[in-house]
């Protein structure tokens, strides 16, 4: 069974022209390619580079300073996420990602909502999340919900563990609506990645792979990634491999060892 790659070209190729980055990833065998923000994009560009190469766009992050477990910002949110899947037809992307917080530079947790209860923050996410379920429905764009680590990189994240995620999506029971299960984050938060992607692999639309410690390529960490892979070749796993790391030397020499996970 042949599973897709895709390569996130934020971290990736970084070493050439945006733009330039779509041929470079079909050259090196990636079947889709994936980025971050939307809004700082030049969307008719960014779909005729996708367009000339040949190559897929599975997605991009779809919120922006608006987080789901704030009840105050479901009217902001809805709204955003809206422009969000405008976008995404307007470039012929698959998903959009969306978040349970706010994510600033780098990444950063922009709030971490001490004041507000586990609770509100659930019920907050839980209510808007069935609203993004219809917009993904009607609009035909999935909604990918990420959960991020909370040790190293998002500290103060709300979502940090999939059965939270898995048990919101089954209780939603919308077939536009996922989880992205990223297995760098998901390793430093809970590990049992094996386990946990054979658990709930029916609430999984997409994946992100980067070793950790460190968040390169395969190969400069712990994780085994031969074994997932024929984990999810098992159990006949359809949706995208996305490769989101930062290469810890460059870019040409950690495509051979990404490409020979697979």
């Amino acid at each position: 069974m042949k599973l897709l790659k895709g390569a996130c070209i934020e971290p990736m190729y970084a070493e050439i022209p945006f733009l330039d980055r779509f041929q470079a990833a079909k050259d090196d065998g990636f079947d889709y390619v994936e980025f971050w923000s939307w809004t700082d994009k030049d969307l008719d560009a960014v779909k005729a580079a996708a367009e000339k190469a040949g190559i897929g766009i599975s997605g991009f992050n779809g919120d922006a300073e608006y987080s789901l477990v704030d009840p105050t910002h479901k009217e902001k949110y809805l709204e955003f996420l809206k422009k969000s899947v405008a976008a995404a037809q307007k470039i012929g992307a698959k998903s959009v990602t969306i978040h349970s917080n706010a994510l600033g530079d780098g990444g950063i947790v922009v709030n971490h909502y001490d004041d507000l209860s586990d609770t509100v923050k659930l019920c907050s996410m839980y209510d808007m999340l069935l609203d993004c379920a219809k917009i993904a429905e009607r609009s035909g764009i999935q909604m990918n919900l990420e959960g991020l680590n909370i040790t190293t990189d998002h500290v103060g994240n709300f979502l940090k563990n999939t059965q939270m995620a898995a048990e919101i999506i089954r209780l939603i029971g919308s077939p536009k609506l996922r989880i992205l299960y990223d297995a760098y984050h998901m390793q430093l938060n809970e590990g049992k990645i094996c386990d946990t992607i054979r658990a709930y692999i029916d609430t999984i639309g997409h994946i992100h792979i980067a070793d950790a410690p460190g968040r390169h390529e395969p190969g400069t960490g712990e994780i085994c990634y031969k074994n997932i892979m024929n984990v999810l070749k098992e159990l006949h796993y359809t949706g995208i491999v996305g490769c989101e790391l930062f290469p810890k030397t460059d870019t040409k020499t950690a495509v051979p060892a990404i490409m020979g996970i697979f």
